[in-house]
This record gives C-alpha cells, structure tokens and sequence, in this order.
C-alpha cells in the first residue's frame, strides 16, 4: 500500500514535470531554425513530448499551463494575450491541446520497463506522436477556414502544406527522444 507522504511525492512530481513542459513549451518558441521559406520552430516537438513522456492528463496540464499563462499576456504567442483566439495561431493551440491528450491517450503513462523497447510500443509510440503533429495541423486548418471562409484546399495549402517538411524532422525526432525520456520521467512520476 502507498503511504500518503508517497502519494504527495508523487503528485508533487508530476506537477513538476508537466510545469517543466510547459516552460519548455515556451522557451522552445524562440528558437528558430531557419530552413526554406518556413522556418522550424521547436514547439510543436515538445507539445507532442508532452503526452508523449507525460501521458495525457499530465501532458494536458502542460499545455493549459501553457495556453493559459499566453492568453493572460505572457509573450509565449507570437500575438500576445487573448487576442491571439482572432488569428489563425488560436486554431493550432487548440490543436497543442489535443495533441497532447491525443498522444498521452495512445502511449499512456510512462512506465519503468520500457527501458526494454518493444516494437510493439515502438509502433505504438509512433503513432502517437503523428497522431499528435496531425491533430495540430488539422485544428490550424480547420480553424483558419472558419477564422477567413476558406476553402479546405486553399487552408491545407496555407496552414499546413508548408509545415510538414519541418513537422517530418520534428517526428524523426520525437521518437527516439520520448523513448529516452519516458523510462526516466516514470522514476520520478509513479
């Protein structure tokens, strides 16, 4: 049986991590590596990290942490404030959210034994992390339809086309990082 001081630990942990992600979330905004006409921004690979390594519910934590300290004024937006929900950015934060809940739904929570990596999991793993980089580009499109009246085609065109480049970097990248990253995160969070 889990004592309480346990239980406390542990939940303690956890916030702790899913605050850390929500940071990194922030901090990773500003880097920017420029390749072609669109940039790659690091954000969205630590969204998707973050139900990734945290599971969803913690993972979803992050990003209202996140989402919530943007729409108070934080500069984490690139239009601060809650005026960002007026532009084709609030789409794809909506999307941040999913993705993390989304991809935390398909891995779960971290667990010690995948230090052991299965391809069973492996699969798994992958497709939660395209999962979550999907979910992010569809909730851009399809809110930048409703935001300009646009087409399906001509939002796919503008709001993601350019985007999965860069997103198919990101995801050779997120994999191998969460499978890291989860053994070590389930020491510390269950």
């Amino acid at each position: 049986m889990v004592n309480s001081y346990q239980l406390l630990k542990n939940i303690r942990n956890r916030c702790v991590f899913s605050a850390m992600f929500a940071a990194l979330i922030a901090v990773s905004s500003f880097f920017i590596i420029p390749l072609g006409s669109v940039p790659i921004v690091l954000k969205n690979l630590f969204v998707v990290l973050s139900g990734t390594v945290l599971g969803s519910f913690y993972g979803a934590i992050a990003l209202l942490i996140f989402i919530t300290a943007g729409l108070l004024g934080v500069p984490v937006f690139v239009v601060p404030g809650i005026g960002v929900i007026n532009t084709p950015l609030g789409g794809y934060i909506l999307g941040y959210l999913l993705a993390s809940l989304v991809s935390g739904l398909i891995c779960g929570l971290p667990k010690i034994s995948e230090r052991k990596i299965s391809l069973l999991f492996l699969i798994r793993l992958t497709i939660a992390s395209l999962s979550g980089f999907i979910l992010i580009l569809i909730c851009g499109v399809l809110y930048m339809m409703r935001l300009n009246s646009m087409s399906f085609t001509a939002a796919f065109i503008a709001g993601a086309l350019p985007y999965i480049p860069g997103d198919l970097i990101k995801l050779a990248i997120s994999i191998p990082l969460a499978l890291k990253l989860r053994p070590i995160a389930a020491r510390y969070i269950n």
